[in-house]
């Protein structure tokens, strides 16, 4: 699901990446917004608010606002700036990298978190913010755009649309690919809302050790994908002697 890119990704794969990556993201939404009342998964808010203080003449609480949609943006520039690096020298890792650096970040911020909410909860909030947003550029740049995970609006305004077209569509090809779409969004929405249910209940016990569950999640993922494609590898060498054998 890491490594498929361009004709050779299928909804299988953008499947499981969807699931994966949108169940981290349902954590970190909640995480986020209970241990500092911020939303750290989008920013859409947060313009509306840094408008807000400006009017109102409260431009360090509106610098503060700039700051968590600046990250936002500061962490899709680095994650395919890493990217665009990594395909130039070790086209394999183009992808797992990328993650393994995102569960790194997450793994610090549940070590540290609870110390950044006492001293400097903005900066915390920062963090969460920059993480997602090199989240959604990776997950952006491996579908080619088909799979957005850290925030819904868009999701549901897409399947709102798509759900209206099959009153409309007849022909199988144009359905087969609306039943592909449809599918793939409410998946996306099912594991952000399992992920922040999951997140909601344990953040009482754990507070913000529970996105050490979010960075785990994302190391099992490459994981995964490294065995499976060794399994494939195996398999179609065991193939092919099979045929020279013949």
């Amino acid at each position: 699901m890491f490594r498929h890119k361009g004709k050779a990704r299928t909804l299988k794969h953008n499947l499981r990446i969807a699931s994966l990556l949108s169940f981290v993201a349902g954590i970190v939404n909640i995480a986020g917004f209970l241990a500092v009342q911020r939303l750290t998964t989008n920013v859409t808010g947060h313009f509306a608010f840094f408008v807000d203080e400006i009017f109102k003449l409260n431009f360090w609480q509106g610098f503060v606002y700039f700051l968590y949609i600046f990250f936002f943006f500061l962490g899709s520039f680095v994650s395919n700036l890493i990217v665009e690096i990594i395909s130039k020298t070790k086209d394999r890792l183009i992808y797992t990298i990328p993650t393994i650096i995102e569960s790194l970040i997450l793994f610090f911020l549940a070590v540290f978190g609870q110390f950044l909410i006492s001293q400097t909860p903005n900066l915390l909030a920062c963090s969460l913010l920059f993480t997602m947003g090199f989240q959604n550029s990776l997950v952006t740049t491996i579908s080619n755009a088909t799979v957005r995970t850290t925030h819904l609006t868009g999701l549901f305004t897409d399947l709102g649309i798509e759900l209206s077209q099959l009153f409309f569509y007849k022909q199988q090809d144009q359905k087969d690919k609306l039943y592909s779409s449809i599918k793939l969004r409410l998946n996306i929405i099912t594991f952000f809302f399992l992920g922040g249910l999951l997140g909601g209940i344990l953040y009482s016990t754990l507070k913000l050790y529970v996105l050490a569950i979010a960075a785990t999640v994302l190391i099992v993922g490459i994981i995964y994908d490294d065995l499976k494609l060794k399994l494939i590898i195996q398999n179609r060498s065991h193939n092919d002697e099979y045929k020279n054998g013949i």
